[in-house]
């Protein structure tokens, strides 16, 4: 039984867990730490831990509707915790200015040390992510930190692949430039 449980896609996880809500537990088995790591970068540890059982008690409510042609519900997870984010806008917007401004603290430090890659130490680029629409900031970390295709980030935050593709070249473009600044 958890040998097969361990094996199927996700999809068979969730239409599973329609009659045996238990296996849905091993959709955030699979999925919490990586969603909990890329929410904990945009917002920080201790929103992460709110957002992210957020994201998988809004999924458990919402399984029924999850459509089973995609075998893998990272782009349905991470649109969820996506749309969680956007009510913390002003708080992550606020954290890249804020480590700018004076630097990483002891969270990011300690990021670091978990050799996660930080944008801490980096505060032009802070800056340029601060500075980025929300929708083009959404699209760059999908990409960047979640290692999202552009399918998947259209899914995640149902948009279509070209619109994808002209906010990442927007984000990248306004990045590259604040980075090139003088000031940078």
């Amino acid at each position: 039984m958890r040998d097969a449980i361990a094996t199927a896609g996700d999809n068979d996880l969730i239409q599973r867990s329609l009659a045996e809500p238990e296996c849905f537990a091993a959709l955030f088995d699979r999925h919490a730490p990586h969603l909990h790591a890329y929410v904990a970068r945009r917002l920080g540890p201790d929103a992460a831990d709110d957002v992210v059982s957020d994201t998988f008690l809004d999924a458990f409510r919402r399984r029924h509707v999850y459509s089973g042609h995609h075998t893998d519900a990272r782009p349905w997870l991470y649109g969820i915790a996506s749309n969680l984010i956007g009510k913390h806008r002003r708080r992550e917007t606020a954290r890249y200015r804020a480590y700018a401004r004076s630097g990483p603290d002891e969270t990011i430090a300690a990021l670091v040390e978990e050799g996660v890659t930080t944008l801490a130490v980096n505060r032009p680029l802070l800056r340029a992510l601060a500075a980025l629409k929300s929708g083009d900031r959404d699209v760059l970390l999908l990409v960047a930190w979640a290692q999202f295709t552009y399918g998947e980030v259209a899914l995640a935050l149902s948009i279509p692949v070209g619109t994808v593709r002209s906010r990442l070249n927007r984000a990248r473009t306004r990045v590259r430039a604040a980075l090139e600044a003088p000031d940078a």
